[in-house]
């Protein structure tokens, strides 16, 4: 018989990670070896426990689900990340996706699902509730979570500052405006552009933009005026 699925579990309620813990350990399959009370607690577990399949909630404090996604692609890229929560919101889905995970599932699904969805996901497999992938379907998400894949795969070729100055001019800013608040001048503010624009393949302004918008570039540092260098 081989060794059975090691499962963290992150959720701020006690008594649902108890609970959990009990529908998941009712698989001899399965055995819950880390539970976390937030996303901190949860990297703290990462860096000295050996796990197959991290479960995580979206609303926790300190470090919530959604944040510590790309911290946990960070320092265990392979390993099987899922979010359980009971919120299904459309936001949280395609946020969840984007940022790494591996499933999105819902602690209203049947017990005998979630150990189903643990045990494929610990074989490399991708994981929805059956509501998720419906809705997915339905509202059109996956084309677009596709589309903004592609979009944020052009867009990451593009330095720091030339990711800056894409973000401002997605979210309308002039060319005057784009160059006070990265500290240029206009005309290096057009040469930036021409350069951007040949980089990632489009025509002009407009189709830039657009590009930009569908890659959702978090452009914080550019918005806030502090440009990277």
């Amino acid at each position: 018989m081989s060794a059975p699925v090691r499962v963290a579990l992150a959720d701020d309620d006690a008594e649902v990670r108890a609970g959990l813990a009990a529908i998941l350990q009712a698989d001899p399959q399965i055995t819950v070896t880390v539970e976390a009370a937030d996303g901190r607690e949860l990297l703290e577990a990462l860096s000295h426990r050996l796990l197959d399949v991290v479960l995580v909630d979206v609303r926790m404090p300190r470090l919530d689900g959604l944040a510590v996604l790309p911290e946990i692609r960070r320092v265990r890229p392979d390993l099987p990340v899922a979010v359980l929560t009971t919120f299904g919101d459309d936001e949280y889905v395609t946020s969840a996706l984007l940022r790494g995970a591996d499933g999105f599932l819902l602690k209203t699904d049947p017990p005998a699902d979630l150990a189903r969805h643990v045990l494929a996901l610990a074989s490399g497999g991708t994981v929805l509730s059956p509501r998720i992938a419906r809705r997915l379907v339905d509202d059109g998400i996956v084309g677009r979570l596709r589309e903004r894949a592609a979009a944020r795969e052009r867009t990451a070729r593009l330095a720091p500052r030339d990711r800056d100055l894409l973000a401002l001019l997605s979210g309308g800013e002039s060319n005057a405006a784009i160059a006070g608040r990265l500290g240029l001048t206009e005309g290096t503010v057009k040469q930036y552009l021409r350069r951007i624009y040949a980089e990632l393949g489009v025509e002009n302004r407009v189709e830039a933009a657009v590009l930009g918008h569908v890659a959702d570039l978090p452009g914080d540092q550019a918005r806030s005026g502090r440009s990277t260098s």
